[in-house]
């Protein structure tokens, strides 16, 4: 079995090879999954995106038949024994690839310089696991699941090449064909009495495996440690950590395996002891803590992994020392394994981070006493690798829980309902897991008042959230207090420029310490600016009366019953910048019918290349078509129009605000 080959691009076609001109693509896909229409593409390679239906293994046989009888006529391919072997290969890659992912499954077929043929078939579920299908599959012959290894009995090597977000499985069949392909030609179905016999004895445990093994490990080991390396590091859930680690050792290193995944704040294992029996039964430390879970069974058979799993639910790992790596004895699950399963050796490893044990890894081999010990070595230090990433994913997760907790204590819990007035919020932080720099807020200030706050501050993380944990009390404090608009902002001002700076100085010392790194010149002392529109509702008979004021934020917009739309307030110095600022406000009516639209610069500085959405007054000219529409549906308007302008995810946090008279 061929490595993992490094990441790379597909060649249009074999060097100096000729481009002949009808060898084909699928270009348009009919209802019933099926290629319609066969255009002219290269020469030497043939490409086309297959549906992930059933039907999607017969229509890639027939591009590749198409294709060879061509080949065969203009001379390229000269042995029929090769065009045999396509047929199985492309066969069974395309279904491997519906059953496990179930995506659209792009295929691509060229013949290279020697004249070897080249199968890749992408799907874009490069971690997703087996799914369960209805017996009366067109594709699920006696075989079924065993396609990789019938790929690599034929192929000279093959492997897979890991993208973000999509998993490519290749095969390289020599020009003459491969000498197994007499052993199996009655997988075509010429012989169904004898199939089932010649395939499990190409499939067997033999000498031969031994011999592909130390081949494979010779030349492969280290870039195969490599990628998975790469592989693992990117995930950030530790689910999908067992999953791939599935999916790296099955079938290269194992014929199954199994991750066990344990709370290291409970998973305490200097003297565990069998508790209960039964699916669902675990390990227990003697303080009711739970023992692990199976989160991950993998098999090289997918119609075996449910009865696998039951059968290892019930017995888990018992590691003699929690801080041993492994490999340990585990016993083996023969009755779950069929008939070809009843003997077979595996072992289990410990997986361990940072001096904590995070789970337990187990691989099983059938028909062998034991492992090679380059393959028990292999697997332990990818072992170490599967733990760092579970461990990585971990304090991710542990972050994210934080910044979550955070995030939710520096916005109200509610938005204050006011006579008289509607009001509709859109908040979208940009980073999900960790706090925001825009923050709201909408609350009764006393005396028949309501206040209102939109701001953002310069930054994200920890040190946005210090200058929003002070800002917001602050604001609340002052305007209960009975403090004008104006003044609110000229407090607030001077607080920034104080308590903020040296607040948020620490914080950025905290993080640097953190992660291990000395304060760069950058993280010293500095500035925390505020943008911020904050304004004072108060209802009367006829509507409400709003003073407000805008410190470096973008300018509300007034939108009235006619369409007019007109700025609300005049713009004037971000917070936490001149220490002698003085703030003024305006006041203004909202009458039925009028709203009012505050938002963050995630709004206006929405870009599309090198335009941004309030270029020319856009946001004027989306709110003027809004006239008639509720303040929700405003929002969610504004909202959708920010989101359409940019095309892809926004770069930057995004509130808005609309307050509507009734």
């Amino acid at each position: 079995m061929g490595p993992i080959p490094t990441q790379r691009e597909t060649i249009a076609r074999g060097r100096g090879a000729p481009v002949h001109p009808s060898v084909g693509e699928c270009t348009e896909v009919g209802s019933a999954g099926e290629c319609t229409e066969v255009r002219t593409e290269v020469g030497t390679e043939v490409r086309t995106t297959l549906p992930g239906s059933p039907l999607a293994p017969a229509t890639a046989r027939q591009l590749m038949r198409s294709a060879l009888t061509e080949w065969t006529e203009l001379g390229l391919v000269r042995c029929e024994r090769l065009a045999d072997d396509a047929m199985v290969a492309v066969s069974e890659l395309v279904t491997n690839a519906v059953v496990h992912a179930g995506t659209d499954v792009e295929l691509t077929c060229r013949l290279d310089d020697t004249g070897a043929l080249v199968i890749e078939v992408c799907d874009h579920h490069p971690s997703r696991a087996p799914r369960e299908h209805g017996g009366d599959s067109p594709y699920e012959t006696p075989e079924y699941g065993r396609g990789l290894r019938l790929v690599a009995t034929l192929a000279e090597s093959w492997g897979v090449s890991y993208r973000t977000g999509a998993k490519t499985v290749w095969a390289r069949l020599p020009a003459e064909g491969s000498a197994a392909a007499d052993e199996i030609e009655a997988y075509a179905g010429e012989r169904a009495l004898e199939r089932g016999l010649k395939v499990a004895e190409i499939l067997a445990p033999e000498p031969q495996r031994a011999e592909r093994d130390r081949d494979w490990l010779g030349r492969g080991a280290l870039s195969f440690l490599a990628e998975a390396s790469d592989l693992l590091a990117g995930q950030l859930d530790e689910t999908l950590v067992a999953a791939l680690t599935g999916q790296l050792i099955v079938p290269r290193l194992a014929d199954w395996c199994a991750v066990w995944l344990e709370d290291e704040s409970t998973g305490r294992w200097g003297s565990p002891s069998w508790s209960g029996a039964g699916s669902g039964a675990g390990w227990a430390d003697g303080t009711g803590a739970a023992g692990p879970r199976l989160a991950r069974v993998w098999h090289s058979s997918e119609n075996r992994i449910e009865e696998l799993r039951r059968a290892l639910d019930k017995d888990p790992p018992r590691p003699r020392d929690g801080l041993r790596s492994g490999p340990e004895p585990y016993p083996w699950p023969g009755d779950a394994l069929g008939p070809q399963g009843i003997d077979g050796t595996a072992l289990a490893y410990r997986l361990i981070a940072g001096g904590r044990p995070l789970g337990t890894l187990v691989i099983g081999r059938c028909g062998l006493p034991r492992f090679p010990d380059e393959i028990t070595g292999l697997v332990e230090d990818l072992g170490r690798r599967v733990a760092l990433a579970i461990g990585a994913a971990r304090q991710y997760a542990r972050q994210a829980n934080i910044s979550a907790v955070l995030q939710r204590g520096l916005l109200p819990g509610a938005v204050a309902e006011i006579p008289g007035l509607r009001s509709a919020l859109v908040y979208e932080p940009c980073d999900k897991g960790g706090p925001s720099g825009d923050f709201y807020d909408l609350f009764p200030a006393g005396d028949g008042r309501w206040c209102f706050a939109v701001g953002d501050v310069q930054g994200k993380g920890p040190e946005a959230a210090v200058v929003i944990g002070l800002a917001r009390p602050w604001l609340r404090l002052l305007a209960r207090e009975g403090y004008r608009v104006a003044d609110v902002l000229d407090r607030l001002n001077q607080l920034l420029l104080d308590d903020a700076t040296e607040a948020a100085d620490a914080a950025a010392r905290a993080l640097a310490a953190a992660g291990g790194r000395p304060m760069a010149p950058g993280d010293g002392p500095q500035t925390r600016f505020l943008s911020l529109l904050y304004g004072e509702l108060v209802p009367f008979a006829g509507g409400v009366r709003c003073t407000l004021a805008s410190a470096g934020h973008p300018l509300p917009l007034h939108l009235g019953p006619d369409g007019e739309v007109r700025t609300a307030a005049q713009p004037q110095t971000l917070l936490g910048v001149v220490e002698d600022a003085t703030y003024t406000s305006e006041t203004i009516e909202l009458r039925s019918g009028d709203s009012l639209l505050c938002v963050t610069d995630g709004v206006t500085e929405r870009r599309s290349g090198t335009h941004q959405f309030d270029d020319g007054d856009g946001l004027a000219q989306a709110l003027s078509g809004c006239v008639g529409l509720s303040a929700e549906l405003i929002a969610e308007r504004i909202r959708r129009l920010v989101h359409e302008f940019g095309g892809g995810a926004p770069e930057d946090d995004l509130a808005l605000l609309v307050l509507q008279a009734e």
